[in-house]
């Protein structure tokens, strides 16, 4: 069995300022540590809010680094410079628009200005990219609301078998008949 490369990218307009704290870069970390109990290697950046910097890292990760999972957090929001969601569009080979909707629906039990995300996720070869909000607290709740249908989608493209700690996330997959 191989180990799972799991992408971890941080767009941030903070970024580029040389001081700065990734909260929800390791939040992923930490969510994904608790969830997996398979052996599995971060891949993780912390990159500019430019559209160009994104395409290259999603780019790398899924083409070179070959990362089966990317996730992204930051930059789906409607500020100008929010751009990963177009980014991620412009690199992937098919959209995957449930997980957004997904985490939209979830947030929204939370806070009503969830309307106002953009998370996406798509198919770029042989990785899933799925794009998160950029607060750490958003982040779980997201994340608790799409991993479940990951492991199984990882599957279906033929990637690393990811396994989880059901007393922690339970992932879903078809029972064989």
């Amino acid at each position: 069995m191989s180990k799972a490369k799991i992408g971890i990218v941080t767009v941030s307009d903070r970024a580029s300022a040389g001081v700065y704290e990734d909260l929800s870069g390791k939040a992923i970390i930490d969510v994904l540590n608790e969830y997996l109990t398979s052996e599995w290697e971060p891949v993780y950046k912390v990159i500019p809010d430019e559209t160009d910097a994104i395409e290259a890292t999603l780019i790398d990760m899924a083409d070179v680094q070959n990362c089966s999972l990317i996730v992204t957090t930051g930059g789906t929001g409607p500020a100008k410079r929010d751009v990963t969601p177009e980014a991620t569009e412009a690199v992937c080979d098919r959209m995957m628009p449930g997980f957004g909707e997904l985490m939209r629906a979830e947030s929204l039990k939370f806070v009503p200005t969830a309307i106002l995300s953009r998370q996406t996720a798509g198919l770029r070869g042989d990785s899933l990219i799925v794009n998160l909000p950029g607060k750490p607290k958003s982040i779980r709740e997201c994340l608790d609301a799409v991993f479940p249908a990951i492991p199984y989608c990882i599957d279906l493209m033929d990637g690393p078998f990811l396994e989880c700690d059901e007393a922690v996330i339970k992932p879903f997959r078809p029972k064989a008949k």
